[in-house]
């Protein structure tokens, strides 16, 4: 079966190890989002960040603060950690997000990794 998105979310993978290799753990996690945008832009994706996620009340939107780190080519949700590990609550903000803005893939990027690709999570709607 072939995943959804599998090579974007390959070449997705290879920058988010290429930066973890240049900085290492322990950064903040917009330390990690700008670098991640700067090779996102420089490839010539459609890199979209802070993007507001928008909750719908009785046909109202209500501005609740929902935000998107990354939006990659209109397609792949990346939501940015640098915490001691994920969280189950870390997974449900991302697939809150997938929800309201209708993408069916996310990756949860976790960088505060020895090895980064250890705190990677691909979720799917």
């Amino acid at each position: 079966m072939e995943f959804l998105y599998k090579n974007l979310t390959e070449k997705i993978i290879g920058y988010v190890i290429e930066v973890h290799k240049e900085l290492g753990p322990g950064l903040l996690e917009n330390v990690y989002k700008q670098c991640l945008i700067y090779e996102f832009k420089n490839a010539g994706f459609d890199c979209k960040s802070e993007i507001e996620c928008p909750v719908f009340y009785k046909g109202i939107n209500i501005s609740c603060g929902y935000r998107i780190d990354i939006l990659l080519d209109d397609k792949v949700i990346l939501e940015l950690k640098s915490v001691e590990k994920l969280l189950s609550v870390h997974e449900a903000q991302l697939l809150t997000y997938m929800k309201l803005v209708q993408k069916r893939i996310g990756l949860l990027i976790n960088f505060n990794e020895q090895y980064v690709t250890n705190g990677i999570k691909r979720l799917i709607l």
